[in-house]
């Protein structure tokens, strides 16, 4: 019973140190968006639902909800920002070319299309993130204009 004791007093220890230690936040501006939103010009209620559901992991800015200044759920959450950031980054829209810019807008309106997006575990927490069939078909149709724009400008070229 004494190593039980021992043990558990240990990983508390552990916990309490770990809660000064945690991963670099994602604090850049929103304003590393504009390019993106200025280029593909989404109707107020697409913007309002990109601002909502995609920018905390998909740019180079995030509102981090109170819980992320617990360890080890500030790490699982920056593991979330990395992967979202390294699958599609609203803030490195101008390093895109034309091809890949065409490529992101139709991933994006197939994964909200098909509820993939944003993810269950996001929406969780983020209870504004939770699309209406309403929402889902302003993103899909704004998405797809903007990809047909996309491609259009690919064949004049």
């Amino acid at each position: 019973m004494k190593i039980l004791k021992k043990m558990v007093v240990f990983l508390l220890i552990v916990l309490v140190v770990a809660q000064f230690f945690g991963p670099e936040k994602n604090d850049g501006k929103l304003a590393t968006v504009a390019t993106f939103i200025s280029e593909t010009n989404p109707p107020e209620d697409v913007k309002k639902i990109l601002e909502t559901t995609c920018f905390d992991c998909h740019s180079d800015k995030t509102t981090y909800p109170w819980y992320n200044s617990i360890t080890p759920i500030n790490f699982w959450l920056n593991d979330h920002i990395v992967d979202g950031k390294k699958h599609l980054n609203f803030s490195k829209w101008n390093t895109y070319s034309l091809k890949k810019k065409e490529h992101k807008m139709d991933e994006l309106y197939e994964e909200v299309e098909k509820g993939e997006m944003p993810l269950d575990s996001y929406t969780w927490t983020h209870v504004d993130a939770n699309l209406t069939p309403a929402q889902i078909a302003a993103v899909v149709a704004w998405g797809k204009k903007v990809q047909g724009d996309y491609k259009l400008q690919m064949t004049t070229k």
